[in-house]
């Protein structure tokens, strides 16, 4: 089972690292493919050029044989809908079975993607859930009772369709506060592996222009 995690990683830090571990552990997946978006769709655009943060991305899983950084996004001028990404994975994996990492936050909102159900005929969901997060929406509580595993093996079983919610590491880190501190000239230490710290050290990244 190949795992997929898409974000504009504007910079990778440790709890999207933490997060795809925990969730590679507890299901057996084989490979997380972090692929970092060119152009978002639902929220502001990057300020960093998809390029640099591809670098970043990779080294930040340099030294993990599980984590690929994947950059089939960046050669594509088309919004970054997680539909067209998935049919790039079903076209090169026509039956591994493939989980999609979302936060319960991008999963609220998931019945307003575009085209959501065939999303969900490409793959598993796999929702990182953090203690006393819940769900309002009756038809994603709708979805969830038709849809929603609690054994992992079976998602092994199929190449797409199931939901599951996984606990994960609470961490509070975000990307925002690391371009803050950045900005700041404070330290970025233990909030992102050293060899992105480095990139932006270098680059000045996140700097007042």
């Amino acid at each position: 089972m190949i795992g997929i995690l898409g974000g504009t990683f504007d910079p990778i830090h440790y709890g999207h690292l933490r997060t795809a571990l925990d969730v590679q552990e507890a299901l057996g997946v084989e490979r997380i493919h972090f692929v970092p978006l060119k152009h978002a769709v639902h929220r502001e655009q990057p300020g960093t050029p998809a390029e640099l943060r591809a670098s970043m991305v990779q080294a930040a899983v340099a030294q993990h044989p599980g984590f690929v950084m994947d950059d089939r996004e960046l050669h594509s001028d088309r919004p970054s809908y997680s539909l067209y990404t998935l049919q790039s994975f079903r076209r090169q994996m026509p039956h591994t079975p493939l989980c999609f990492l979302l936060g319960m936050d991008a999963f609220r909102g998931f019945l307003k993607w575009h085209q959501p159900m065939e999303i969900l005929k490409l793959t598993h969901l796999v929702v990182m859930r953090r203690p006393g997060e819940e769900m309002q929406d009756a038809q994603l509580q709708q979805l969830v009772a038709e849809r929603s595993v609690e054994n992992a093996a079976l998602l092994h079983r199929q190449p797409g369709g199931s939901i599951l919610f996984q606990p994960v590491t609470q961490l509070a880190i975000s990307a925002t506060d690391i371009r803050r501190r950045a900005q700041q000239g404070r330290s970025l230490r233990y909030l992102l592996p050293d060899a992105v710290v480095t990139i932006i050290e270098q680059l000045k990244l996140y700097q007042p222009s």
